[in-house]
């Protein structure tokens, strides 16, 4: 049977169709879920191995990104979103669905604490929207999404993307527990690459990270913006496989139901 994955839709998130298109490329069985179905009980989150949070703009970002939808799954669904961790599924968050992962605090996770917010996604330090792609470098970190991957290169389009921690200890314990997944380098794979190749000025540099089992993990680049050659903005220049480089992250989701 075909790995199930839901992929929130509602409230503003515009990247669901993108990010359903890639799991089926991936060999999934996705399936657009509303928050509401959800709450109500329509639909249940038992009924799935892979939920995935994507980019957008939910709720405006009014009252900071990803926030409100956080607030709304706190008092909604929390206990289902503990208990879907604890049977061993897998979560990703891209762009906005980060935001709610760090907001909500299911990310970084640290000694199982999904509760607590150590940590957050803030303005850019630019100042401004922030619509390019990265070059990204893959650590070796305990989260299967990354599983083969060394170097991405992948569009980021947010306001809001500067990874921020709340002390020096929390962002030790990320980098020893190989919860940092990702990280901004420039186009010749330098670290410390400065503005613009890390786009938002993000501590340390930090694209991506996870939680300590591996299996919640929240990117700020979009995987499901590269699925095609054709994605890349050289396509017309370059010869390019024809896979894009973001649908590695979602095969390997699937993968790990598969064996």
């Amino acid at each position: 049977m075909k790995v199930r994955v839901l992929v929130l839709y509602g409230f503003g998130i515009n990247c669901d169709f993108e990010t359903q298109h890639g799991f089926e490329l991936a060999g999934a069985s996705a399936e657009r879920v509303h928050f509401n179905e959800l709450m109500s009980g329509a639909k249940s989150l038992n009924s799935y191995q892979v939920m995935a949070l994507p980019g957008g703009f939910s709720f405006g970002d009014d009252i900071g990104a990803g926030k409100v939808l956080a607030i709304k799954f706190k008092y909604h669904l929390q206990e289902s979103l503990q208990d879907f961790i604890r049977k061993g599924n897998l979560i990703i968050g891209i762009c906005n669905g980060f935001q709610v992962l760090v907001k909500l605090g299911l990310l970084p996770g640290i000694s199982g604490d999904y509760r607590s917010q150590l940590t957050t996604l803030s303005f850019n330090d630019s100042g401004r929207f922030e619509d390019r792609w990265v070059h990204l470098k893959v650590l070796d970190s305990c989260s299967p999404f990354t599983k083969g991957l060394d170097r991405l290169y992948l569009p980021v389009r947010h306001g809001e993307g500067k990874f921020l921690v709340n002390d020096s200890s929390t962002l030790a314990r990320l980098h020893k527990n190989r919860q940092v997944a990702m990280t901004y380098v420039d186009n010749q794979g330098r670290e410390k690459p400065g503005y613009p190749w890390n786009p938002n000025g993000s501590v340390d540099d930090i694209a991506a990270i996870c939680d300590e089992t591996g299996r919640v993990f929240g990117i700020m680049p979009h995987p499901e913006g590269y699925l095609y050659r054709i994605n890349h903005p050289a396509w017309t220049r370059e010869r390019l496989p024809e896979e894009g480089l973001g649908l590695r992250v979602l095969k390997n989701a699937v993968s790990y139901f598969q064996g």
